[in-house]
């Protein structure tokens, strides 16, 4: 398929998709093409710029590409929670409410709870934000 952008002797602009590029010609040659503002049939092909489709964007020079930046602040991310937070593992509400409530000594921490947990836990005001699990560090095998 192409897509090509036309223009009617009346200076009406307007695009239309055709099977390739020789359908064009074929088809306003034998007057099948025709402006849908006016009705004319004396429609040519429009200048226009070619699409050019590139997989990846590139950065300025000496800028590192966005999704470069983006996959290094995850890992820095997943280091820091590794490096810095206890793994509380399902334990994470309780933990979270006892520090919360005064029950015991802030630190941070890290673990898994609900969707319903985390709704409640933050309704009830507990400092608490989710962690998609693609930014999350693989739990330890023993849990603190």
């Amino acid at each position: 398929m192409i897509r090509y952008d036309l223009q009617c002797e009346n200076g009406d602009a307007f695009d239309a998709w055709f099977g390739n590029s020789s359908d064009f010609d074929r088809l306003a040659a034998q007057g099948l093409v025709e402006c849908p503002h006016c009705g004319s049939k004396a429609v040519a092909k429009a200048p226009m710029a070619p699409a050019i489709i590139r997989r990846r964007r590139r950065a300025p020079d000496g800028e590192k590409a966005p999704e470069k930046v983006t996959v290094g602040m995850a890992k820095q991310l997943r280091e820091h929670i590794r490096d810095n937070y206890d793994y509380v593992g399902e334990r994470f509400p309780e933990e979270a409410r006892k520090m919360h409530d005064g029950e015991a000594e802030h630190r941070a921490i890290w673990g898994e709870a609900s969707p319903e947990e985390a709704k409640q836990m933050l309704e009830d005001g507990l400092p608490v934000a989710p962690l998609p699990s693609s930014l999350a560090p693989i739990p330890p095998k023993k849990v603190n």
